[in-house]
């Protein structure tokens, strides 16, 4: 071997060096001249590796080439990309920690959350409906026997063919006198029983909504000291719409529209009453149609339970319509107990559902027109998307 540590010549003899003008011979293991007339690379200085051993790999530029001599592009590495946070599903907005979706509502979604809170919460709103119920249900029938008119109507009864019309309409007036003074006994139980109602379940719904636990005794403490001012509120209402129905019936239409979510409005936002009925109509305008039609619907599911479950308590009554038409019924107070006895349980399973409906219409238009499910949403602690950002 050489001195360089190449690959010596047969032995006894040297590898010849050349003479000065001619050109050097490739040594063994030495590239060849290529045929584009490129001097092939030497490798005489390069160290040969003992035998056994593996040959260090090549530098990076004497890697694999295509045959073209393009250096094939380097892999692209990862970009990094932030974790994107999940939101909520849109069928259901910013979610659903009540019951209600914080988004707009259709007619569905406001039924349902009624129906769902009557279910969820069903101890609170019964019991507080059954005790309203059966307060109004005592007022109206002491007013009743207090205002005693069956003596009239026997009397009327009794008048036969032969009454002259002065007589008949002395006697028409005493029954229409006591009808109406019972009545009005039995629209204050009626208001009173609404008021109480009312505040109670706006208080547990405003609850409801986020989701949160509420008791009897804290929505009850929430809602008592605003319960005489929302009686003057809805004694307000109540005679808004009896003064227009008393000239035509669609005038009494705007009053019931544009003031229905008056109380809800005067409970949530703990405003005054005036506050609560300009804030109701700022509510519904634009869509006055639209709230008249989703009240009118619970108001005609309600009464339509309602007089399902009071027929069983009004048997003689109805039994009255198939008898003799000359005869004029006159109820017992045995029927008056009965017939009182059916309203309360009408009133317990049916008269939160209109209440509630109001409440969830009224939160349905402030997230329509005030954004309030992203407020409601902050407050479940639920993430709600960033706002766009603008070009």
């Amino acid at each position: 071997m050489t001195e360089t540590g190449g690959p010596s010549g047969p032995e006894g003899t040297e590898t010849p060096k050349p003479q000065a003008g001619e050109p050097a011979q490739p040594q063994a293991g030495e590239p060849a001249q290529s045929q584009a007339g490129e001097p092939a690379q030497s490798q005489a200085d390069a160290p040969t590796p003992p035998q056994g051993e593996v040959p260090p790999s090549p530098a990076p530029e004497q890697q694999w080439q295509s045959p073209s001599g393009a250096t094939p592009p380097p892999p692209p590495l990862p970009s990094y990309q932030p974790p994107q946070q999940q939101y909520p599903n849109w069928k259901v907005g910013l979610g659903r920690p009540g019951v209600i979706p914080l988004r707009p509502l259709n007619l569905t979604d406001i039924l349902d959350g009624a129906v769902t809170a009557m279910r969820k919460y069903w101890r609170m709103v019964f019991g507080a409906a059954a005790v309203t119920a059966v307060l109004t249900a005592a007022i109206n029938l002491v007013g009743l026997l207090l205002v005693d008119t069956t003596a009239d109507l026997e009397r009327m009864r009794d008048l036969g063919p032969a009454a002259t019309d002065q007589e008949l309409m002395n006697q028409l007036l005493g029954v229409l006198g006591g009808t109406l003074a019972s009545s009005s006994i039995g629209l204050v139980a009626t208001l009173l029983g609404t008021t109480v109602l009312t505040g109670f379940l706006t208080v547990l719904m405003g609850k409801a909504v986020l989701g949160k636990p509420v008791t009897f005794k804290e929505a009850l403490r929430e809602a008592t000291p605003r319960l005489l001012p929302l009686l003057g509120l809805t004694v307000l209402y109540t005679l808004a719409i009896m003064v227009a129905a008393i000239f035509c019936l669609l005038p009494a239409i705007i009053p019931y529209t544009f003031w229905a979510l008056a109380s809800p409005a005067f409970i949530l936002e703990r405003g005054t009453v005036m506050e609560a009925f300009r804030r109701s109509v700022k509510l519904v305008s634009g869509m006055f149609w639209r709230v008249f039609g989703i009240l009118l619907l619970a108001t005609v599911i309600s009464s339509f339970l309602a007089s399902i479950i009071t027929i069983p308590f009004s048997f003689s009554a109805f039994l009255s319509i198939f008898g003799d038409l000359d005869q004029m019924y006159v109820p017992s107070t045995g029927d008056l107990i009965l017939q009182s006895v059916g309203t309360v349980i009408a009133q317990t399973i049916v008269g939160p559902f209109t209440a509630l409906v109001t409440v969830i219409l009224y939160i349905d238009q402030r997230m329509r027109r005030e954004g309030m499910d992203i407020e409601l949403a902050r407050a479940a602690g639920i993430a709600t998307p960033p706002p766009p950002q603008a070009w």
